[in-house]
């Protein structure tokens, strides 16, 4: 059965939820490739960008959690169709609301930033030939080497490495192709990283943030902005970005992993659904959401 018309739903009060949704491997189905060339790269199933409509329109606050930056995010919420009042971005260190005066714009709400000099010179001693960039609070992208940009700002400039020093930086990014992912997580679990958040991905990829900043912290205060509890919170993602996020949400409320997560993603969410591939998410949203989705 598809989504309910949202004439005919409408949640306020204590049924009103927030839903949290990862975007890549979650919402977008990148196939056996990674993220594509182009920002919105990445397909969504229709019959998903319908039910996620019908949640937003029945009166649930949608709110896209990903890491990628907001030039690579926006685009996405476009493709949607949905007007969000918050979007959560660069793993939480960015947080956007919606300019009531303007609902195709949003404005930087919360922008966390740190510097990451002690965190990159103690990476560089150990993945000497990885690629380093950072995302300034402004949304300027700098990077020593290229890497690969769908989830990335659209602004970027090459630097030599000690640009990236002494700045006020949202998000910092390492790529190291020419390390396999288990060596890859093997150098990273050996530098101690301290007083920054940090997040491995299925390739030899790592996101640093600020210390204490994930995509929960962030969530948490749209929550309490919103007046949500967290037991009407509903949270789904694949990677270990979103680790913090699901277990997070499970605490009181409803966290999903997505069926292709690796096993320390899949164990800290409530429930495990069927892979991006499998149109898990959509699953998931009508066994949590019937009223709006129909069974």
């Amino acid at each position: 059965m598809g989504a309910r018309s949202a004439a005919a739903v409408s949640v306020t009060g204590d049924r009103r939820h927030l839903i949290a949704l990862d975007l890549d491997g979650t919402v977008l189905d990148h196939g056996s490739g990674g993220p594509g060339d182009e920002p919105e790269g990445g397909r969504i199933d229709p019959e998903l960008g319908d039910a996620i409509r019908a949640l937003h329109d029945a009166g649930h606050e949608v709110v896209i959690a990903t890491g990628r930056s907001v030039d690579a995010t926006l685009p996405v919420v476009e493709r949607l169709r949905i007007r969000p009042a918050w979007v959560v971005a660069a793993n939480g260190a960015v947080t956007l609301r919606r300019d009531p005066l303007a609902p195709r714009s949003y404005r930087r709400e919360y922008v966390e930033a740190f510097d990451p000099s002690d965190a990159l010179r103690k990476i560089r001693t150990q993945l000497v030939t990885a690629r380093f960039a950072v995302e300034l609070a402004d949304g300027t992208f700098l990077y020593t080497a290229p890497i690969p940009t769908g989830t990335l700002p659209a602004e970027q400039r090459m630097v030599p490495f000690d640009e990236l020093l002494g700045v006020q930086a949202c998000r910092v990014v390492v790529v190291s192709p020419d390390h396999r992912l288990e060596e890859f997580l093997g150098a990273v679990e050996t530098l101690g990283l301290t007083h920054v958040s940090y997040a491995v991905g299925s390739t030899s990829w790592l996101d640093i943030a600020p210390d204490g900043v994930t995509k929960a912290s962030a969530l948490e205060v749209v929550a309490a902005h919103l007046g949500i509890d967290r037991s009407r919170v509903f949270a789904a993602g694949d990677g270990r970005n979103d680790i913090d996020m699901l277990r997070w949400a499970a605490h009181s409320g409803d966290s999903v992993a997505m069926g292709q997560a690796v096993p320390e993603v899949r164990a800290v969410a409530g429930r495990v659904t069927g892979s991006v591939e499998e149109g898990g998410l959509l699953s998931a949203l009508r066994e949590r959401f019937p009223e709006v989705l129909g069974g």
